[in-house]
């Protein structure tokens, strides 16, 4: 059976049947308002995060001292390798803990499946490349940004760090430890940014992920999981 195109002043007299005009238009004006107030909640969320970092962001070369270097996890391939912004990552904590900067280094990620292991993979690499393993503690519980700071502080009991992720994370980062109580200063990487592609399409994420920043500091939810004290951190900073 062929198909007719539909032209447009069928599809106007269409649209009129199914939406009054005046409906029509109270629909759009209500979606353009709408989108308007997404766009300044997600600006208003990005200052905020800026403007809480500001200050508390450095090099390798000039991050002042903290007990523990804390590093978020990021994709690890299927053969248990970590991605090269993973692996950036790593090289800095690496970094910091040979300068003296830090004593200890604590790896927080995923590990919901038994199958997929941020926390593990980011341990074997940072072994493999010269990190004492007494001196690397793994969160296995670090879902997100949020739940890796709570858990840092509240688990953990880590009450200054060094937060290592990449530039266009950090500032996200930074704030959400500090508003858990960390006294948290930032080392950013963006030796990455070579992955053109994947690093705007990670500046563009960050003005969505500041407003679920936001509402989870509003809110103070829990983590997924919570739990009793580990004494992991304290026992590797006193090996330091």
């Amino acid at each position: 059976m062929r198909i007719r195109p539909v032209l447009p002043a069928q599809l106007k007299a269409r649209l009129r049947t199914l939406f009054p005009w005046r409906r029509l238009r109270r629909l759009m004006a209500m979606g353009t308002v709408g989108g308007v107030v997404a766009v300044a909640v997600a600006l208003a969320c990005a200052h905020w995060v800026r403007t809480s970092a500001d200050g508390h962001i450095y090099d390798v070369s000039s991050v002042p001292d903290a007990p523990v270097a804390l590093v978020l996890g990021a994709q690890v391939g299927d053969d248990g390798q970590p991605s090269a912004f993973l692996a950036a990552r790593l090289e800095i904590a690496r970094q910091l803990l040979a300068n003296g900067r830090v004593k200890a280094i604590l790896v927080s990620g995923d590990h919901g499946r038994w199958t997929y292991d941020e926390p593990g993979a980011m341990q074997s690499w940072l072994v493999d490349h010269g990190v004492p393993a007494d001196r690397v503690v793994l969160d296995h519980a670090g879902f997100d940004t949020y739940d890796s700071c709570v858990r840092a502080h509240k688990i953990f009991g880590v009450n200054k760090a060094i937060v290592v992720t990449q530039a266009f994370h950090l500032p996200r980062a930074v704030t959400l430890c500090r508003e858990q109580g960390i006294e948290a200063t930032g080392v950013g990487d963006d030796s990455v940014r070579v992955f053109e592609a994947m690093w705007l399409r990670g500046e563009v994420r960050e003005y969505g992920a500041a407003v679920k920043a936001a509402a989870d500091v509003l809110t103070a939810r829990d983590p997924v999981f919570l739990g009793p004290h580990e004494t992991g951190v304290e026992e590797a900073v006193s090996r330091g």
